[in-house]
């Protein structure tokens, strides 16, 4: 472990996916910020559901859901070929849910135990942890002194394995001195950013400042940030990336003020198999998230919503992505392939 990666870990103390040998632990992150209520799954089934109501949420945290989702399976004596299609269906954008029943499949087509995909899962666990820990030193190494930055969503130690992808590198960077200032939209309709990364930051002694989803442009029209950073939760094989449905905005608003985009995720949410953004299935959800608030409708009887969670972002908006295996400036088609493709060590 670096210096930076060590100094950053001491502003990261949450595990919110928790394997205990019989079950999966998962804080329920629709409860936070004012309950911190723990859900225990014993059946894939069970793993799944959590998965689809986003008690369990974030690309990484998903996968990792899923792969210990498949040992309980194994454990039970359940279908497994079943189990892992139920499991893939829970949410479509993501395509580290997909990589992690991709590891699994290939362990049950070997015919091993639960024991011996109870080791897949904790590696596919434990490899996330490093690679957002190499990330965030990347990326914070990018970032100039008396830096600000603005995030969007929660990618921090309640959506991976621990310590986060962007939010790791404000983790690190806020460590090493050279961030000074974190700002986190609302991220609406879920408030992520408002509920989830707001309670981490100050859970973690990192002060930051909440702003409504509207008021990005005008934030960074003040000068007061220098990068926009994001999770993803797909990248096509052109770096055009899928990410929580209001990114695509800031990566326009960040280009027309001058201020750098990056992009941090694990080597995981690439996916060389879509060719662009236009190939991203985009999850809709159900329009009563739109319509009213914690059981609380907010809108007229008879209103109707348009419910994407995601959107995608154009690789020409995007200025660096960061992941485990090394930082890729203007990422592209070749950019990407260099790094990621069949040839690619």
């Amino acid at each position: 472990m670096t210096e930076i990666q060590a100094s950053g870990a001491a502003h990261d103390s949450l595990r919110a996916v928790q394997w205990l040998g019989d079950r999966l632990h998962l804080l329920d992150q629709r409860k936070l910020p004012f309950e911190e209520l723990w859900v225990d799954c014993r059946s894939a089934s069970e793993v799944a559901l959590a998965i689809r109501d986003l008690v369990v949420r974030g690309a990484p945290a998903i996968g990792i859901a899923a792969a210990w989702g498949v040992v309980l399976a194994a454990q039970r004596g359940d279908d497994l070929q079943k189990t892992m299609a139920t499991l893939r269906a829970a949410r479509p954008t993501a395509v580290n849910l997909m990589a992690a029943l991709d590891r699994m499949h290939a362990s049950v087509e070997s015919d091993v135990d639960a024991a011996a995909l109870a080791s897949v899962a904790r590696s596919i666990q434990d490899e996330d942890l490093a690679a957002n820990l190499a990330m965030g030193a990347m990326g914070a190494a990018l970032i100039q002194s008396d830096s600000g930055v603005l995030t969007h969503c929660n990618t921090g130690s309640l959506a991976t394995s621990g310590f986060g992808t962007a939010l790791g590198v404000i983790r690190a960077g806020y460590a090493s001195g050279n961030i000074v200032r974190v700002y986190a939209d609302e991220t609406r309709p879920w408030l992520q950013g408002a509920r989830l990364t707001m309670w981490e930051l100050q859970r973690d002694g990192i002060p930051a400042t909440l702003i409504a989803d509207s008021a990005a442009s005008h934030l960074m029209k003040s000068g007061k940030v220098q990068w926009v950073i994001v999770g993803a939760d797909r990248i096509a094989a052109n770096g055009d990336t899928a990410n929580k449905i209001g990114t695509y905005q800031l990566a326009i608003a960040a280009k027309h003020h001058g201020v750098k985009f990056m992009v941090v995720a694990p080597s995981t949410t690439v996916d060389l198999a879509t060719p662009t953004g236009d190939a991203i299935e985009i999850e809709l959800r159900n329009p009563d998230e739109l319509l009213g608030y914690a059981g609380q409708r907010t809108v007229a009887e008879g209103a109707q919503a348009w419910n994407p969670v995601f959107d995608v972002t154009p690789h020409e908006l995007i200025d660096v992505l960061v992941t485990e295996r090394g930082v890729i400036t203007q990422p592209d088609a070749a950019a990407l392939r260099a790094v990621f493709g069949p040839d690619a060590h």
